[in-house]
């Protein structure tokens, strides 16, 4: 920035304080979308399962795992906006039982392919209680990198952070079928706040 301020400087020195003003909102507006706000969970508990990222819950619906599970579950997705803190947190405790990641395309996060074909990564988590939890971080149209810090065999508290998706994205939480879920369809929803599901 402080290159392109100069060359406009120099040649439209008229600008320069447009140009200045531009600068300082660009860099306001990048601090605040890698800001990592302290969350503490409210009660640590292995029967809920608390939301992993800030946004809008965009889906709910049962569907087809074809991944790893390859049977009927309960999924909820939940959108980041850019505006939105795009840290990923665990929304349980236990093992990691598998991770992988899968390079692909960039459509537009809400896109129905979007959680099959775009640049994403799959986690599952089996808690202490033996149930599996899948979830997975999708890139968007400006989302192009995804950040996992998870491995397999590795435990993972509930509430860590164990991500982060760049610009614009999306997380899918995949569960058994019949969860009581304790989110809408529209609702917003923060991580390590809300509670997304509660398991049996």
């Amino acid at each position: 920035m402080t290159g392109l301020n100069f060359g406009v400087y120099q040649y439209f020195p008229n600008a320069i304080w447009l140009s200045i003003g531009v600068s300082i909102l660009l860099f306001l507006l990048i601090l605040q979308f890698f800001r990592n706000p302290l969350r503490i969970i409210p009660q640590e508990d292995d029967g809920l399962v608390y939301a992993p990222a800030d946004g809008k819950v965009v889906v709910i619906e049962e569907t087809e795992e074809s991944e790893y599970f390859h049977d009927r579950r309960l999924q909820v997705s939940i959108f980041m906006s850019p505006v939105n803190v795009h840290v990923n947190r665990s929304p349980v405790s236990g093992l990691v039982k598998y991770y992988r990641y899968h390079p692909g395309k960039y459509l537009v996060a809400w896109h129905p392919k979007s959680s099959s074909e775009n640049e994403r990564t799959t986690t599952v988590i089996q808690t202490s209680g033996n149930t599996e939890i899948l979830m997975r971080q999708i890139a968007g149209a400006l989302a192009r990198r995804i950040k996992n810090y998870l491995t397999e065999g590795q435990r993972v508290e509930q509430g860590v952070d164990i991500g982060f998706i760049k610009f614009g994205s999306r997380v899918d939480l995949f569960f058994p079928l019949g969860t009581d879920l304790k989110v809408n369809l529209g609702d917003k929803v923060k991580g390590n706040k809300t509670v997304v599901a509660e398991l049996e």
